[in-house]
């Protein structure tokens, strides 16, 4: 069976680096949250005795609306085809945020003349989710230096003592403790995938006030799908049924959901539309290799339920004879230009980490 690797494609790493960021870590328990700036009397419904250090609160700086450009403008040079982004359409601009970006920043805030949005990135786990600022006021949000389940916790700025672990969607410290975060649909793809999807797309520069190489991946062979070594621990065994580096799409469902193992999705070929349900409703998921990428979307337009199949590397559905990308859109076809509605709350992690937070979930299989 064929897992993918991140990429195919030597990079440049800083593990030094990413050694001194993590300097100090893993002290544990009440201290942790109380080293954290919150004080001994910080309420948490996590275990607290499994809330770690990595580092010091905002000693990974998140970024309030950094720089975009086109791609060939200055500022973009770092980016190589091959590296992951983070896409999503902001106020009606495409906008692509590198994982390159999202590795030595993990929070990046986006401030439109609408909404205000988080776009996060956690490195440890490989999650990237976007969410929604409302439930904060609008104000940003920080890296705290903590984690759970080796996972990366946000801090708001309103309160600096509520504590939003990134793949909970929500509050578990502090006065916001079960206040939950909307999430923005967005797709984990390459970047020259995303490219083709939006020609007209900006990113992410580097010039974001920060010395930091962008070309270099911080933490050496940690993202190689067979590497089992974390930085730190989670709570209970790695689950063995993939590799626990493997990227796979989530759909969450309580403490359950469905999980799509990138690795085989591609056993389905170069093009993939896969069916299922939990209970919020129907989906399904798109999965293109040349993009390295899946999503999962509503299959209904006005009122008619659609069924995807796979028809000489495309995506079409039967009803229609439409085709259908990646990201949810018809490009060719009666249904040209709609869009299905995405399944928001679906996000892409490296697979140990997703059973450590969905402990029910279901394992979607090829065969």
């Amino acid at each position: 069976m064929k897992v993918l690797r991140p990429s195919a494609v030597p990079r440049r790493t800083a593990l030094a680096i990413s050694t001194a960021l993590l300097a100090g870590a893993a002290a544990c328990g009440d201290e942790s949250v109380s080293s954290f700036g919150g004080g001994p009397d910080v309420q948490c419904s996590i275990p607290q005795n499994q809330i770690l250090a990595g580092q010091r609160r905002d000693g990974i700086p998140a970024l309030t609306n950094p720089e975009l450009a086109f791609n060939g403008e200055p500022g973009t040079e770092y980016l190589e085809e091959h590296d992951r982004v983070i896409g999503l359409v902001f106020e009606g601009q495409p906008i692509a945020i590198p994982l390159n970006i999202g590795w030595w920043h993990e929070v990046v805030n986006l401030d439109g003349e609408h909404s205000a949005i988080a776009v996060t990135h956690c490195p440890l786990t490989g999650s990237s989710l976007a969410f929604d600022r409302a439930a904060v006021n609008d104000a940003e949000f920080g890296v705290s230096g903590l984690l759970f389940q080796t996972n990366l916790i946000m801090y708001d700025r309103n309160t600096s003592q509520s504590l939003w672990p990134q793949m909970m969607r929500g509050a578990r410290c502090g006065p916001a403790d079960g206040t939950q975060l909307t999430m923005i649909p967005i797709v984990e793809t390459n970047w020259a995938g995303w490219q083709r999807l939006h020609p007209d797309t900006k990113v992410v520069t580097s010039n974001t006030g920060y010395f930091r190489d962008y070309r270099a991946y911080p933490y050496g062979d940690y993202d190689l799908a067979q590497n089992a070594d974390l930085l730190f621990p989670i709570n209970g065994p790695m689950d063995s049924r993939r590799p626990p580096k493997e990227r796979v799409l989530g759909i969450p469902d309580g403490e359950g959901g469905i999980a799509f193992p990138f690795g085989e999705l591609d056993e389905l070929g170069p093009v993939a539309a896969v069916s299922g349900a939990t209970s919020q409703g129907s989906f399904v998921v798109f999965w293109e290799r040349e993009r390295e990428g899946a999503m999962a979307f509503r299959p209904t337009v006005d009122g008619q339920t659609l069924t995807f199949t796979v028809q000489d590397d495309r995506i079409v559905d039967v009803e229609t004879g439409s085709t259908w990308w990646m990201d949810g859109r018809a490009v060719d076809g009666p249904l040209a230009g709609t869009q299905l509605e995405p399944v928001a709350e679906a996000f892409v992690s490296f697979w140990f980490a997703w059973p450590a937070f969905y402990p029910d979930t279901d394992l979607w299989t090829a065969s």
